[in-house]
């Protein structure tokens, strides 16, 4: 039997690596050629994929506000951290944003956060009772101590974390500090959501009683027993102690990390929705520090904020502070952290620089 030549179709199936051999051997004469029987191929054309839209525009900070800040604490002297961060768009300004600065009464807001985290996990209701004693009297601003009956102040823990925020008592935080598990959860809390170059000291009667170079006694929280006893101290052994709490705070934070915290906590990322509203509502109804981040708020803009004040010391102050979240009429809102960690100009000076930030971050709204 003679082979016949290769097909068009058996030429294009060994040309794809089939055998056409097999096939020539099933087609006898006079039967209708293979490709005849083979259905028609068909095609399928891939629809094209879009490309992903393109990300929005980065918003950058407004120049001018850029070097503002600049000069204004180039010019200012001393050792001062300013950071600002716009809380929708993500671009910040500072200017020695890094360094650690004394905090002083702004890590109440630390222990006020780590307490809210333990209302969240239902270890605290703010409704809780909780007592005062002459045994938690601390020293400085503490205007709870008047309220003490027979030597107890019958409160509720919701009570105390309101003064503490809204009036810097220090007893009040103090006592919280306590019924949170102390120093050590408050840092534990600043750990775990990574909160970066901020640091919770030892408590306000241990901290103050270092910076001046003491060793505490709780008598020296009855009247004036602490100034006195500082104020018999030879001048160069707390002159040592401030310098030495300057220049490595055992509460020490930086204005970048604070401005990062308070961006976060407003964003709802530290504590639950109920506990986010609850804290700002707070601030903004805080009481102390009119002359500084708050005096240059405009009508219709809402600021909620924490000051810290240190000792003096010839002029000098351990820490002058305010820090919190300027939220304009349309909604968007700013973080801003002023710390001043030492510096001999006068206290309508700083104020001054404080209330310049603000007015330069309104001015530059868009």
């Amino acid at each position: 039997m003679s082979i016949e030549p290769f097909t068009a179709l058996e030429r294009a199936l060994t040309l794809c690596g089939l055998a056409p051999l097999a096939l020539i051997g099933c087609v006898g004469s006079g039967q209708p050629e293979l490709a005849a029987s083979l259905p028609a191929p068909t095609y399928r054309v891939a629809a094209p994929v879009p490309p992903p839209p393109p990300p929005p525009p980065e918003v950058l900070a407004p120049t001018p506000l850029v070097t503002g800040i600049d000069a204004m604490v180039r010019e200012f002297g001393g050792k001062v951290g300013v950071a600002i961060k716009s809380i929708d768009h993500g671009w910040m300004v500072a200017k020695n944003g890094d360094d650690p600065m004394p905090q002083q009464s702004v890590s109440k807001l630390w222990v006020t956060m780590t307490l809210l985290d333990q209302v969240d996990q239902g270890r605290v209701r703010l409704s809780d009772p909780i007592t005062v004693t002459r045994a938690d009297l601390t020293l400085f601003h503490q205007p709870v101590a008047s309220l003490l009956k027979n030597g107890v102040y019958e409160t509720t823990v919701g009570d105390l974390m309101r003064r503490a925020m809204t009036m810097s008592d220090n007893t009040a935080n103090d006592r919280l500090l306590r019924h949170v598990g102390g120093p050590a959860a408050v840092n534990a809390y600043i750990e775990k959501h990574n909160l970066g170059s901020i640091k919770f000291g030892p408590g306000e009667r241990l901290l103050q009683s270092r910076t001046a170079g003491l060793d505490w006694k709780q008598d020296m929280a009855m009247g004036r027993a602490f100034q006195q006893a500082r104020a018999a101290l030879p001048p160069g052994v707390r002159r040592a102690a401030f310098n030495a709490y300057v220049a490595d705070p055992i509460d020490g934070a930086s204005a970048g990390a604070i401005a990062n915290a308070l961006t976060r906590l407003k964003r709802g990322e530290l504590l639950s929705r109920a506990s986010t509203a609850h804290l700002i509502a707070t601030m903004e109804s805080s009481r102390t520090g009119r002359a500084r981040l708050r005096a240059t708020v405009p009508a219709g803009w809402r600021l909620g904020h924490k000051t810290g004040t240190g000792q003096d010391l010839s002029g000098r102050t351990a820490g002058f502070n305010d820090v919190g979240i300027l939220t304009a009429p349309d909604g968007k809102s700013y973080a801003i952290a002023v710390l001043i960690g030492d510096t001999s100009r006068p206290v309508p000076a700083r104020q001054e620089l404080m209330q310049a930030v603000v007015a330069s971050v309104v001015a530059n709204h868009r």
